[in-house]
């Protein structure tokens, strides 16, 4: 374990050169003729408009003093290098919420939310509400260290809670998370929890069920249904699922030999994850947003250990719970109708895993929430934790 070291983003002239070349050196191919948006994937008008922007407009380095703007830091725990952004907002160190990200997301997620979250008095909001934020890039990502092996959900957990406690030195904690970051915060819930007041994680609020009850099978016609529709998104969504849990190297080799076959896998789930029913992938997100998420897995060479993540799930036994047990902690989860791929379940079924709290149907947003509708996501955020 050490102490926090203060961190800044500085990527080399040399690294961002070689990124550009290979993304103006991208050699087209025929798409099909009857291609049409994105039914056979990454859509090919889309991306050719995003390579565009990519070698005529965009500015990594605008984008970093952007990323800059929040303290980060990092620190050795348990041999692992974390990095993560700390603001000590308003709350001045009494109220820590640590917010934990997911793939194909980074903590640039959050940044429309973490001014709102730790200075609400400056957001029109109140300063009771004010949180110390910590968000960390989770183990193989962005700017934290490459573990040597996949290390998986349950493992990142342990760390988070030695950060929070250890490093930090906040004895109890909330925390949030969506994607991955709801299965490292269901772990946090599960195996850190606050035991008779003393310390640990006394909260979880998620924006994705991560974790199944044992057995996993449904005991009402709704639980059926669900379970139908459920298995059917899989069957439509789940392909790179089953690639980075089972195959993760052979994709990893693709993937660190081309930033735009990277973005192109990476910015098809934000277009078939997004809530888009009422407007398009470059309506809910701006091209600058898109690239410097993209960016975050390929300056630091990061796109191979996030796909390990996958596989690291089941090297930890899967996500579901032994017979019998649940996540005890208090557990909020807000539900996103735009979240078409992990759909919610039943509460019935989510109560068999977790101590369900707090349900919120949530008027708008899908998978990114915290990215798509900020103003949203952080109002329910405050709304939970005055009561938590």
């Amino acid at each position: 374990m050490t102490a926090p070291k203060p961190f800044t983003i500085k990527i080399p002239d040399t690294k961002l050169a070689a990124i550009r070349a290979r993304v103006e050196a991208y050699k087209w191919f025929p798409a099909p003729a009857n291609e049409q948006g994105f039914a056979y994937g990454m859509s090919t008008p889309v991306m050719k408009d995003i390579q565009r922007y990519w070698l005529e407009t965009y500015d990594w380095r605008a984008a970093e003093a952007a990323l800059n703007r929040w303290p980060q830091f990092t620190a050795e725990v348990d041999g692992q290098s974390i990095h993560f952004v700390h603001v000590v907002g308003e709350a001045k160190g009494k109220r820590p919420l640590l917010i934990t990200h997911g793939w194909p997301g980074s903590v640039y997620e959050f940044w429309q939310a973490i001014g709102p979250l730790a200075f609400p008095s400056e957001h029109g909001g109140k300063v009771e509400d004010a949180f110390d934020l910590v968000i960390p890039s989770l183990p193989g990502y962005g700017f934290s260290g490459k573990p040597a092996s996949p290390l998986g959900q349950r493992a990142t957990a342990a760390l988070w809670d030695k950060l929070m406690r250890d490093v930090l030195g906040y004895p109890a904690y909330l925390a949030q998370g969506g994607d991955w970051g709801s299965m490292v915060t269901s772990w946090l819930g599960k195996n850190h929890g606050t035991v008779d007041g003393k310390g640990g994680c006394r909260g979880i609020h998620l924006n994705m069920m991560a974790m199944r009850p044992t057995p996993a099978l449904p005991q009402t016609p709704e639980e059926t249904a669900w379970l139908q529709r459920s298995q059917m998104m899989m069957q439509m969504e789940g392909a790179y699922l089953m690639q980075q849990a089972t195959k993760p190297q052979t994709l990893a080799m693709a993937l660190m030999d081309s930033p735009m076959g990277a973005a192109a896998w990476i910015l098809e789930k934000f277009h078939g994850w997004s809530d888009l029913r009422e407007r398009g992938l470059l309506d809910v997100y701006t091209r600058d947003q898109l690239l410097t998420n993209v960016m975050i897995y390929l300056v630091n060479d990061a796109i191979a250990t996030s796909v390990w993540y996958y596989n690291a799930l089941f090297q930890e036994g899967g996500a579901s719970l032994p017979e019998g047990e649940r996540c005890e902690t208090p557990t909020a989860f807000a539900s996103y109708p735009g979240e078409e791929y992990i759909l919610a379940p039943p509460q019935s079924w989510a109560k068999r895993a977790y101590n369900i709290t707090r349900w919120t149907e949530m008027p708008k947003g899908g998978h990114f929430a915290a990215m798509e509708v900020p103003e949203i996501y952080v109002a329910d955020l405050r709304d939970w934790a005055r009561g938590a």
